[in-house]
């Protein structure tokens, strides 16, 4: 008769969950291109950076991805299902020992960077 209202939320949101993204953690690396909307045409932009932070879950679950760009930081904060992302590749695993790598904001260079491992290609 009457399903619980968390059950009709549900139904309702995975008709807009994305499933052709990659699994990807904190520490990865991830090549995307973003669509951006100039005047009357719309143009994919390439970004690539580190994943320094996920939250949520669900449709309201964001990334954020950090990178540096002319030796200034750039972080640009994604809606994980949103229609801005175009396609999305994960080039390299990154080893987090941390929810939150919030501590890269700090360094530069080579001290900035995430300890890697292997992708299976």
């Amino acid at each position: 008769m009457a399903t619980n209202i968390g059950e009709k939320i549900r139904q309702i949101d995975s008709k807009y969950l994305r499933k052709d993204l990659p699994d990807f953690q904190v520490g990865d690396t991830v090549k995307m291109k973003v669509r951006v909307q100039e005047a009357d045409k719309v143009r994919l932009h390439p970004f690539e950076g580190t994943i320094i932070r996920k939250t949520g879950r669900g449709l309201k679950s964001t990334f954020t991805v950090r990178k540096i760009s002319f030796g200034e930081g750039v972080e640009r904060m994604f809606p994980l299902h949103s229609p801005v992302i175009e396609s999305m590749k994960v080039t390299s695993k990154g080893v987090a020992h941390r929810a939150k790598l919030y501590y890269l904001r700090d360094r530069m260079g080579k001290e900035a960077s995430v300890k890697k491992t292997q992708v299976a290609a």
